[in-house]
């Protein structure tokens, strides 16, 4: 009787620490891939688009549109000038590209790997980097030039 006890207080003790190991290990988690995944994916709606000029100062850039992540690693953007919303005729102005995305978790940024745009055939196969952070709810976007100035910043407030 005396060694059941034990060994019952001995499981006892090695299954609560394995227990609390993993609920630990689920809560490091917390800033990793599958997290940040999970934080992405929705679709959004563009709420501010500025760009920054060599010369200084920013532009606030009056566009309509739409990002989503899917949850399984593909993603999809469409941006307009706000005055081409609802005309026929908008010709190539805007933005509209899908592809593969992957996130550096550590760097905090996301890439658009493009592999289709109906307005610019040229974006097809450019991994577009941008560096995400989370601000008053909102998901920013900032794409940064080869000297590693940002040079544009969108907002997205997810559709919830």
């Amino acid at each position: 009787m005396r060694n059941l006890v034990r060994f019952a207080s001995v499981l006892f003790v090695f299954s609560s620490a394995i227990l609390w190991v993993v609920i630990n290990n689920r809560n490091a988690d917390t800033n990793g891939l599958d997290t940040v995944e999970l934080r992405f994916a929705g679709n959004y709606e563009l709420h501010s688009f500025v760009s920054f000029p060599p010369e200084g100062g920013e532009v606030l850039n009056n566009y309509a549109g739409r990002i989503t992540y899917d949850g399984h690693g593909h993603m999809s953007a469409i941006g307009v000038p706000a005055r081409a919303v609802g005309l026929a005729a908008n010709g190539s102005s805007g933005f509209s590209y899908f592809g593969n995305v992957s996130w550096d978790v550590e760097k905090q940024t996301v890439t658009h790997h493009v592999t289709g745009s109906p307005i610019n055939g040229a974006m097809v196969g450019v991994d577009m980097v941008r560096y995400y952070e989370w601000v008053d709810g909102l998901l920013v976007l900032a794409t940064k030039d080869s000297e590693g100035r940002v040079i544009a910043k969108f907002s997205w407030r997810k559709f919830e």
